[in-house]
């Protein structure tokens, strides 16, 4: 633990194993830093990009607002607004809503650690802007606990319906 008394709000990184994702130019490791100290209302993510990866698709969240502080290593971070530079001590700001679109690249020839920081509000609507879907979750927020959740799923907003469409 990081400190000498037994408070079970207090985790160090070396507490746990990375977990890791692996899929095309996605490639990361992460701990959920927030989650095993017990924070219910915020979430906080160590991750670790290896050079010419990059962190989960384009994307926003329309009930999430989400940060970004990195620690080292070098990257870009892409917005509506275009791509800007990450270096270390970098503070991103990420609102919930299509403004706060983003993904992260490690551009550099290090790993890209950082963390994320999010507010943990159930339900959330994300939505992928290059992709055309929307992603659903309700019972748990995402980075929350997954076996709580009772609604998650992905759909391709091309294939949207009119409400009455399948009602009596």
């Amino acid at each position: 633990m990081a400190s000498d008394s037994d408070d079970s709000r207090v985790v160090s990184e070396d507490d746990f194993e990375w977990t890791t994702t692996e899929r095309g130019d996605t490639e990361f490791r992460r701990k959920q830093l927030g989650r095993a100290a017990g924070s219910e209302e915020l979430g906080c993510s160590l991750y670790e990009l290896p050079p010419g990866k990059a962190a989960w698709p384009y994307h926003f969240h329309t009930g999430n607002e989400e940060a970004v502080y990195v620690l080292s290593g070098s990257g870009t971070v892409r917005t509506p607004d275009g791509e800007t530079t990450l270096s270390p001590g970098t503070y991103v700001a990420l609102p919930a809503g299509e403004d706060g679109a983003h993904r992260i690249r490690n551009d550099g020839d290090d790993p890209l650690r950082y963390l994320a920081v999010s507010t943990m509000n159930d339900p959330d609507v994300m939505g992928y802007p290059d992709s055309g879907k929307v992603g659903v979750h309700a019972g748990a927020p995402p980075g929350g606990p997954t076996e709580e959740r009772v609604f998650s799923a992905y759909f391709r907003e091309a294939d949207a319906v009119d409400y009455w469409e399948g009602e009596d």
